[in-house]
């Protein structure tokens, strides 16, 4: 049986008061929390360790909180951060999780997450000043009815989690009239946080984080990334950063990644702290897969001997990804009609072919331009998410022009 590693970052919510108290016990987690603190402007060990619930429920206080945590525990777990590319095969993240996904997989600096999120939860922060507005956690009843009963309020299905779990959003006055009348068999429990996220009313702060990417670099990912909008690999760092910022105000699909991870065959389930939310919803979700919740250093090992046993290296790790197309999702795998042979030039955002499942056909395109050195797959052939699909000798895209 193959062994497929994946580690996950939980999103907003999952905090508590005093969870960072104690890693401050783990060598070096204190210097790295003071430099992260001073690259983001929040004190993230007074906040981890002696704020109230109320104040780290501030979202612009527990957005940076969450992503610190997760990259210093991150190097507690992986002490040489360049073995966890051998180690770990799949990443993701909940909400604003995927930014500690993202930094972790290679595409963003620590620096350059820590000012993103800080930047992110100011702006979503004011944009939920604007009107007052909520989410509530739907636990039970049929997907579909939750769905359709939620619109029909004008909520917003806002996460997905799979596992019968919903998070609906939207104004105060719709949540309390969804409340009083919920899906049959469903429960409705409101949830402690700010505002509607991941609706339309967080369009502002797309905007303004839309601005701030333009001047941020990036790079492919090292290990097969997930995205929350649809649970497909995404192995272009433009692309990675792109869907970070649109999906401050679209729903979270994590029931996708989820479903993406059992494609996979993912064996194994580390989740960084605060943990336990991911692993609950891949405990129902994903049976037969190990799971360690990292909540303490207590659990350190643990997690290694999860990882020593299934720790393999990521498909993406033998060859730098920039000389790779890979597969979005699983499907069957048809060329491009321009066919396209051995030596062939293939520009930057040509097309490759497309993925077809029952559910939908999704075109493939090289994120960078390169000469074509080897068809990895052949027409009409199974995929698998984040399988190579054709090899390229990069080229600067002016050479292809």
């Amino acid at each position: 049986m193959c062994l497929v590693l994946v580690v996950v970052a939980p999103g907003q919510g999952a905090q508590a008061p005093g969870f960072l108290t104690p890693w401050l016990d783990v060598p070096g987690v204190t210097a790295r929390l003071e430099w992260l603190s001073a690259v983001s402007g929040i004190d993230l060990i007074e906040h981890g360790t002696r704020s109230d619930a109320d104040t780290i429920r501030d979202t612009a206080v527990a957005q940076p909180l969450l992503v610190g945590a997760g990259l210093v525990t991150l190097l507690a777990l992986f002490p040489h951060p360049a073995e966890a590319f051998t180690k770990v095969a799949v990443g993701a993240g909940h909400s604003v999780g995927e930014i500690t996904a993202a930094a972790a997989a290679g595409v963003l600096s620590a620096e350059q997450a820590m000012v993103f999120v800080r930047e992110r939860g100011r702006a979503m922060a004011a944009a939920s000043a604007v009107t007052p507005t909520g989410m509530s956690a739907v636990l039970g009843g049929d997907a579909d009815e939750v769905v359709s009963a939620a619109e029909a309020f004008g909520l917003t299905p806002a996460n997905i989690n799979g596992a019968g779990q919903i998070v609906v959003a939207g104004t105060l006055e719709a949540l309390a009239a969804f409340a009083d009348a919920p899906p049959d068999k469903a429960r409705v429990r409101p949830l402690q946080v700010a505002g509607a996220f991941h609706t339309a009313f967080m369009q502002p702060a797309v905007d303004v984080l839309a601005g701030y990417a333009r001047a941020i670099s990036t790079h492919d990912p090292r290990i097969q990334l997930l995205s929350n909008a649809d649970g497909r690999v995404v192995h272009d760092g433009r692309e990675v950063l792109a869907r970070l910022v649109a999906q401050v105000s679209r729903p979270v699909r994590w029931d996708l990644c989820m479903a993406t991870m059992a494609d996979l065959g993912v064996t194994a389930l580390i989740e960084i702290p605060p943990a336990g939310t991911l692993t609950g919803l891949a405990k129902r979700a994903l049976p037969g897969v190990e799971t360690v919740a990292l909540s303490t250093p207590d659990d350190l090992d643990a997690a290694w001997a999860l990882i020593e046993r299934h720790g393999i290296p990521s498909s993406l790790d033998a060859s730098p990804t920039w000389r790779l197309v890979v597969a979005p999702m699983k499907g069957t795998f048809q060329r491009s009609a321009d066919a396209l042979d051995i030596g062939d030039a293939l520009s930057a955002g040509g097309a490759v072919g497309v993925v077809a499942s029952l559910r939908e056909t999704v075109a493939v395109t090289a994120p960078h331009g390169g000469t074509v050195v080897e068809w990895l797959v052949e027409d009409g052939d199974p995929v698998s998410p984040g399988q190579p699909l054709i090899r390229l000798h990069p080229a600067h895209e002016e050479a292809l022009a």
